[in-house]
């Protein structure tokens, strides 16, 4: 039988304390093999393994608006203080979350929320968080318990509340669209003053190009009609003293 066999091993991930005729010995005993007196002393086993609790409570806000909260946190037993925690507490399967954890988190929640508003424990999640985290850390110590890792999992609200942000920030959403909107139109109409200033520039550039060749054109057709109408004699008398002297044909 195992309470008559002096050996006892304690494993990894564990911490063994002896009891002698009930009364628990000082001595936090570390994995690895040990010797006790059968039938006088018992080595109780404490598992140090980071645990999962979970739990769920109701608050109110600073703004007395009803928050439900969801939570779930990592803990393990601190190898340093199970000697204390096996005085205080018991074994360690009777660390239950129910018993130590769901209540210190309850506790820290309340007492947290009361400082935000709902919705500040919505837009400072982060801190939120951490300020719990830091006041749950504490209750949990007084009983030899570690915080690994805490986290909210959800805030629910009163549907009126939750109602209201949604309208807000709906409302806010609209705002921003009908910012966009505008700051669009404006660029829209820029884009079109600055085209049409373009085409503008460009129509009249064109007329210049227009009037040129047209002028060009015109100097042309009245150099052609005044050839065309040149009966073929020269005249009499040029601006100068030399007169003309008029060949008649033979």
């Amino acid at each position: 039988m195992s309470i008559l066999n002096p050996v006892v091993v304690i494993t990894a991930g564990e911490r063994g304390v002896k009891t002698t005729f009930g009364k628990a010995d000082d001595a936090v005993y570390d994995p690895g093999i040990h010797f006790k007196v059968p039938l006088a002393q018992s080595m109780h086993l404490m598992d140090v393994r980071i645990q999962k609790g979970e739990g769920e409570g109701d608050a109110a806000s600073r703004d007395l608006q009803s928050v439900h909260t969801r939570i779930a946190i990592n803990y393990h037993l601190d190898p340093h203080r199970v000697v204390d925690v096996f005085r205080t507490i018991g074994p360690s399967t009777d660390i239950a979350a129910d018993r130590i954890i769901i209540p210190a988190a309850q506790e820290a929640v309340k007492a947290v929320t009361a400082r935000f508003t709902a919705e500040e424990l919505v837009t400072r999640r982060t801190e939120v968080r951490d300020a719990i985290g830091d006041l749950l850390k504490q209750k949990m110590a007084r009983h030899g318990l570690v915080l690994d890792e805490f986290a909210i999992v959800n805030f629910a609200f009163s549907r009126s509340f939750a109602e209201a942000i949604e309208a807000k920030v709906k409302a806010e959403q609209e705002k921003l669209k009908a910012e966009r909107d505008l700051q669009r139109i404006e660029v829209e109409a820029k884009q079109k003053v600055a085209s049409a200033r373009a085409e503008a520039d460009a129509l009249a550039l064109q007329r210049q190009q227009v009037t040129r060749e047209l002028l060009e054109l015109r100097k042309v057709e009245n150099e052609r009609e005044a050839i065309r109408k040149w009966d073929g004699k020269l005249p009499n008398v040029t601006g100068g003293t030399v007169p003309f002297i008029q060949v008649k044909p033979d």
